[in-house]
């Protein structure tokens, strides 16, 4: 058998607000020294990742959103290619990230967007971090897209919300942790809640083939209840993610999961 490079992986997905979730999950998994030799995630999940491979703890990254609201880091600057920009947003990560560069991370995290100019999924692994997390939230008709190189760039959950398959074969072990919940059958008809919930439908078709190549999967329920602008609800969704993490860690073989080598005392 051909040795992977990494161990564990951790698979983050889109999810807006919910990606709070990702963090509590991950206090878990760190209470139980199951830890990510690299990040791969979109949208939120990618905000959750750098914030962590930078050296942040969970619950430190859940109160530096919780002190904010949509408007703090989204505000109405409408032109023709969206109602938001994201400028707010990336001055808040560089202000709260040490590392600069996606390269430079202490932990290798892949953030996944896609390339609007020529219809395909990509990659990023280095460059600046705050536009690049930023190109990965960019849901389209909400926000603006992201402009790097000359390239235009949008939500990486287009093509792929949950980013396993960028890990898969550098990992022995991919952990896929889900926010994506399912949307209320009520929704009004107007410009931004039918473009969303659309986007919505796209994101829920995509990561099918995700899960199937993932380990072990953790997709807590509860999450649908929170809308996208609730920041001050920060803690109860942080709490959904890390009791529904424990549930099935207290069921599954950790040893499987974390290079701890328990013949040695």
């Amino acid at each position: 058998m051909t040795m992977k490079r990494y161990h564990t992986g951790f698979a983050l997905s889109g999810g807006f607000i919910k990606g709070i979730a990702h963090l509590g999950m991950m206090q878990a998994f760190y209470e139980y020294n199951i830890r990510p030799d690299i990040f791969s995630g979109t949208s939120a999940g990618a905000i959750a990742s750098v914030f962590l491979a930078d050296g942040k703890q969970p619950f430190e990254v859940m109160e530096l959103f919780l002190c904010r609201s949509f408007t703090d880091l989204a505000k109405v600057r409408p032109d023709k290619a969206g109602i938001f920009k994201l400028d707010y947003f990336m001055d808040f990560m560089r202000s709260n990230l040490k590392t600069r560069n996606l390269e430079d991370l202490p932990i290798p995290v892949i953030v996944t967007a896609t390339d609007l100019d020529h219809g395909k999924c990509v990659h990023f692994t280095r460059g600046e971090i705050g536009r690049r997390v930023a190109a990965s939230c960019c849901q389209p008709v909400l926000f603006a897209p992201v402009k790097l190189k000359g390239i235009h760039y949008v939500d990486g959950g287009i093509f792929m919300n949950l980013p396993v398959s960028p890990i898969r074969n550098q990992c022995e072990k991919v952990i896929a942790l889900s926010v994506y919940s399912m949307l209320d059958e009520k929704y009004s008809l107007n410009l931004v809640n039918v473009a969303s919930r659309a986007f919505h439908f796209m994101f829920k078709a995509n990561m099918e083939k995700e899960f199937a190549q993932a380990d072990l999967v953790v997709s807590p329920q509860g999450l649908e209840q929170f809308s996208n602008r609730e920041f001050n609800r920060a803690e109860e969704i942080f709490s959904i993610g890390y009791f529904e993490t424990l549930k099935i860690l207290d069921r599954i073989d950790i040893k499987e999961y974390n290079k701890i080598d328990y013949g040695k005392k």
